[in-house]
């Protein structure tokens, strides 16, 4: 297990939902974070203590490169990187538009493939890189074909998860993707569970990002599911 003391721990989409539950449990651990967000005002910082927060927009590929760059600037590493930020609008088979199908590959995949690829150098420095990257069981299986593109792009999303860990490898970077089920945050608010089935607490996706970050290199797990119905295979 690797002490988190002295790591430096990146958090996309850090002003809600799990990136700040995320955050919440990683500074009680002792973990020293810098917090992205299209509004970094819009961050609360009770139990953050002095975090850096930073502006962060998926869709443009400079602030990636500007946040990782004031990251190193303040704390001189960065040991971790949470891909937390997502959208999901829908992308149905049958009526999806351009844009919704857009925007979602900009947000889910495109916008952590830039941030990744910013902080891959310095996750390699460190010798103990980990990118935590929020998939979804959706990026695992199609069960619904009016969120077609909210999966395809978590599909992408999975994908760079494994190349990351391809790529990293050899450096002591390991990556995993986390696979939650619905997780009870505004983006399912209006979302009633099948019967037999519930919301996940960010708390308990929290609480798996801290297993994550914490395993050694000779411990790689490459995916996380978390149900929040009864699955055969997932």
């Amino acid at each position: 297990m690797i002490p988190p003391t002295d790591r430096v721990v990146m958090i996309s989409g850090a002003n809600r939902g799990i990136g700040l539950a995320a955050a919440k449990h990683l500074a009680s651990l002792g973990y020293t974070l810098s917090l992205g967000a299209r509004d970094p005002a819009s961050i609360p910082m009770d139990g953050l203590g002095d975090a850096l927060t930073h502006r962060w927009e998926a869709t443009e590929t400079e602030t990636s490169t500007d946040w990782v760059d004031t990251t190193m600037e303040r704390y001189g590493r960065i040991d971790a990187v949470f891909l937390n930020a997502g959208v999901e609008v829908g992308g149905s088979l049958l009526t999806g538009t351009e844009d919704e199908f857009d925007l979602m590959f900009a947000v889910n995949f495109k916008g952590p493939l830039w941030l990744a690829r910013a902080a891959l150098p310095h996750l390699k420095a460190s010798g103990h890189g980990r990118v935590i990257n929020l998939v979804s069981l959706a990026g695992k299986r199609v069960m619904r074909a009016k969120i077609l593109g909210y999966s395809a792009s978590k599909f992408a999303a999975n994908a760079l998860t494994h190349a990351i860990r391809e790529d990293g490898w050899k450096d002591g970077v390991r990556a995993t993707s986390i696979c939650p089920g619905l997780v009870d945050t505004r983006m399912v608010e209006d979302v009633t569970p099948a019967e037999g089935a519930f919301k996940i607490d960010p708390d308990d996706i929290a609480q798996t990002v801290a297993y994550a970050l914490s395993l050694s290199n000779s411990a790689s797990v490459a995916e996380i599911g978390v149900n929040s119905r009864f699955e055969h295979m997932l």
